[in-house]
């Protein structure tokens, strides 16, 4: 009897699933750190620095090097460990690339973020049969339906039909026409576009 009961547990054991152990996974190899720049979202995809903008300068972990500086009117900047740049007439990005490449010189992984903090060169310009024709800062983000209301409305006289954006680009000026008794009957909302710096409203 008790050799029975032996093969039978024996059997039983034997035919019992045997437990999962799946084999760990493999750790993941750590990233290897990789250089990056950055630039702080900007209400003008191509704006360009100029003379009395303020930059500021941030440096991954080294906070000796992070500096909020002026462009001069000489148009250049100064940046610990590397001098004077200039700084004039470039996007932030590129100004960015060129610190964050310089700066590998001296830092194993240089990671570096501008941002214009004060765009003292952006601004607007109205000009014509409005109440308070002049030059505007741009804060932010501007429509021309906010520049005319910054610029006071329309005068009495004034073509509504018949105004002109002129926009300054690198090497030639275009003329955007805007209709706005079109946007004030509710149609072609798409003629409401943001200003860009340097440009400038005329209203005859």
């Amino acid at each position: 009897m008790g050799s029975i009961l032996a093969l039978v547990v024996c059997l039983a054991s034997a035919a019992a699933p045997a437990e999962d152990h799946p084999a760990p996974a493999p750790a993941a190899k750590p990233a290897s750190p990789q250089a990056t720049t950055e630039t702080a979202p900007s209400p003008f995809p191509d704006y360009l620095i100029a003379p009395g903008d303020v930059l500021r300068i941030a440096v991954w972990r080294e906070p000796e090097l992070s500096v909020e500086t002026s462009v001069r009117l000489d148009g250049r900047i100064t940046v610990p460990l590397l001098g004077d740049l200039m700084a004039a007439g470039r996007s932030p990005n590129d100004l960015a690339a060129e610190i964050q490449s310089k700066l590998s010189r001296f830092l194993e992984v240089p990671q570096v973020t501008l941002a214009v903090s004060q765009t003292v060169s952006a601004r607007f310009y109205v000009l014509g049969e409005v109440a308070k024709p002049g030059v505007y800062p741009i804060p932010s983000r501007v429509t021309l339906l906010q520049a005319l209301a910054l610029a006071g409305g329309f005068r009495e006289f004034a073509k509504k039909e018949s105004l002109l954006i002129i926009r300054q680009k690198a090497d030639h000026q275009i003329a955007i026409p805007f209709n706005f008794k079109d946007v004030e009957a509710g149609v072609k909302l798409d003629q409401n576009i943001y200003l860009e710096p340097g440009d400038t409203i005329v209203v005859p």
